[in-house]
């Protein structure tokens, strides 16, 4: 099994100098495991996958099939969509996985609302690709050939589905946009999705500081979480190996290696993702 992020930001994409050594894109990952290819969320970093998915596909001469799975709806999460290569190649199939969430919004809706004026030139009705939707809810598992997918709902504003991904006696499990209960325990639907996995992935949006408020407004309620709740959370889980995600759009490389020093602390086995850099599971 490998895993690569494509996206590693949170909220909104940045860029510049000083944000190059761990990326700029919002949320987007690639899982290779069992034959197939799994990928979660469609935020900017999709633009850089589906490029080169399209240039194999040219290479092999051959269809390309994608499984990708949507955590939930937030603008940041599918906003690369419209850019996804593959999705405009009618021999192409996509078959797209989202929750239905508070507010009874799909995800087929959702990707054509943001394709539609004034926000978008052209409509989902373009992208000539075989497109496949699928609606899960809390606790869902099923398999893509030999590797088996199960879901369940975290805690985050509207509603988030946690994922873990399984294949030949590897796990990872992808607990983005997530944030801890107040009184400070680890959530039990995370911690049973997450359970004895080799590859915890966590959002670490927010510093201890930025979350309680001593560092700029108070980001309880937000939806998401902090290195320190992070490495409580791959203890709790017996997690073997934890990756910090989300990264805040306002925090520069410098930022993320503090982020990274100060939860290595806390759980050893622990490492702030970077954009396009393949982690073996």
């Amino acid at each position: 099994m490998r895993v690569t992020f494509w996206g590693v930001r949170g909220s909104i994409a940045t860029s510049g100098l000083a944000f190059a050594k761990f990326g700029g894109n919002t949320t987007c990952l690639e899982v290779e495991a069992g034959g197939q290819r799994i990928v979660i969320d469609a935020g900017t970093g999709i633009r850089g996958l589906g490029r080169k998915l399209s240039q194999e596909s040219r290479m092999l001469g051959r269809p390309t099939s994608t499984h990708l799975l949507f955590t939930h709806l937030h603008w940041d999460h599918i906003q690369g969509f419209p850019f996804f290569e593959p999705g405009f190649a009618p021999n192409n199939r996509l078959f797209l996985y989202g929750p239905d969430l508070e507010g009874g919004g799909s995800l087929e809706r959702a990707l054509d609302a943001q394709m539609q004026p004034p926000s978008f030139p052209i409509g989902l009705d373009v992208m000539a690709a075989d497109k496949r939707f699928y609606t899960l809810t809390s606790g869902d598992g099923f398999r893509v050939e030999h590797v088996e997918v199960r879901c369940r709902a975290l805690s985050h504003p509207q509603g988030c589905f946690g994922y873990r991904i399984e294949a030949g006696g590897r796990s990872v499990c992808f607990a983005t946009d997530v944030e801890h209960p107040d009184d400070g325990s680890v959530d039990e639907a995370l911690v049973e999705l997450a359970r004895d996995v080799d590859l915890l992935i966590y959002d670490a949006q927010y510093t201890p500081a930025e979350y309680e408020g001593r560092e700029g407004p108070s980001r309880k309620g937000w939806g998401h979480s902090t290195y320190v709740a992070a490495a409580q959370a791959a203890r709790a889980a017996g997690a073997r190996r934890l990756v910090l995600t989300h990264h805040d759009p306002t925090h520069d490389d410098a930022t993320v290696e503090a982020i990274e020093r100060e939860a290595q602390s806390l759980f050893t086995a622990c490492r702030a993702a970077r954009e396009q850099l393949p982690i073996a599971v």
